[in-house]
């Protein structure tokens, strides 16, 4: 399975923020929108990704006065992505060794869509479920 299958199951609809925006805004919209992360565009480019973490960190060290920040001060610059012939497998592994829940999609240089480490959890139990039927028949017809 590659992540292509899983955003034609989900969609490609990113929510996204400009790096002027308040982290409150931000922690607003990841709020309303539930979801856990947001990606940050300049224009059409991917500029970061802003985290609940990004803003419980910064709150940590800063008090209320970083909710006023602008969302450029604490989003990660340093983006990890994948493509959509990438496999779950590689999103597991790179997930799971640089400890991120979320990838942002990209083709030719674009914001794509987005895969959070449920959406990859999600599908390898559609996975191993569908493996288990085809045993069952297998072993059910011999």
């Amino acid at each position: 399975m590659t992540v292509g299958h899983i955003l034609s199951q989900k969609g490609s609809a990113v929510v996204t923020a400009k790096p002027d925006d308040t982290v409150h805004a931000v922690g607003k919209l990841l709020t309303s929108r539930k979801v856990g992360a947001v990606v940050v565009l300049d224009g059409e480019t991917i500029a970061g990704i802003v985290s609940e973490r990004d803003i419980v960190r910064m709150i940590a060290e800063r008090g209320e006065q970083a909710l006023k920040l602008p969302v450029s001060e604490i989003m990660t610059r340093k983006l990890e992505v994948c493509t959509p012939s990438d496999t779950v497998l590689a999103l597991m592994n790179k997930m799971t060794d640089r400890r991120i829940r979320h990838l942002p999609v990209v083709v030719e240089g674009k914001l794509a869509g987005i895969v959070s480490i449920g959406d990859v959890v999600k599908q390898r139990i559609a996975e191993a479920e569908y493996e288990a039927a085809e045993m069952k028949r297998y072993i059910a017809t011999g």
